[in-house]
């Protein structure tokens, strides 16, 4: 087993993490902070957009069954790269595009793909690509938020969405039901 880590923020947390909870190789998906300047930052505190954190997600995945270009292809899938520090609805450098690479060769792989998705996208791709930095992990109620809570709104009106089309566009990734 060939076990890597990769960090993405693509806007609220509980979007990427819903979806890569269901990718086939992805071991775990852990929702957290990174990016900022405060050292083990509260949910309120990112929430300000002042600690410099982005909504990320930590995933721990097996490379020998979804590679990170994979990994890589969902992300910009699942969320819009062309919107700086926002998604939807949710507005704020905490919830901007980001990949937080861990090695050179992730590094040198995300330049790759970005630079293919600024040819399928009608804007400019805006998302960063930055060194790791401090992670810190999001309070427990962030967790499984939305196999905790699926009709809560947000989760049935956003989440739920982007779940769909991560099923419809990759089937072949995904873990049975």
């Amino acid at each position: 087993m060939a076990k890597e880590i990769a960090v993405l923020g693509g806007g609220c947390f509980w979007c990427l993490e819903a979806v890569y909870q269901q990718v086939r190789g992805v071991e775990s998906v852990e929702s957290g902070y990174t990016g900022g300047s405060v050292v083990d930052p509260s949910y309120e505190q990112v929430c300000t957009g002042q600690t410099g954190h982005a909504e990320v997600v930590k995933l721990a995945f097996d490379s020998q069954l979804i590679s990170y270009r994979e990994i890589l292809e969902i992300f910009f899938t699942i969320h819009d790269p062309t919107t700086l520090n926002r998604q939807g609805n949710d507005v704020g450098t905490q919830y901007r595009s980001v990949i937080y690479y861990q090695d050179e060769a992730q590094h040198d792989m995300a330049r790759h793909v970005i630079a293919e998705m600024a040819l399928v996208w009608d804007a400019p791709i805006v998302t960063e690509l930055a060194a790791p930095a401090p992670y810190y992990k999001a309070e427990d109620y962030h967790q499984n938020y939305f196999q905790q809570h699926p009709f809560q709104g947000y989760c049935a009106f956003v989440v739920a969405p982007k779940l769909a089309k991560f099923r419809e566009v990759f089937a072949e990734k995904s873990k049975p039901e």
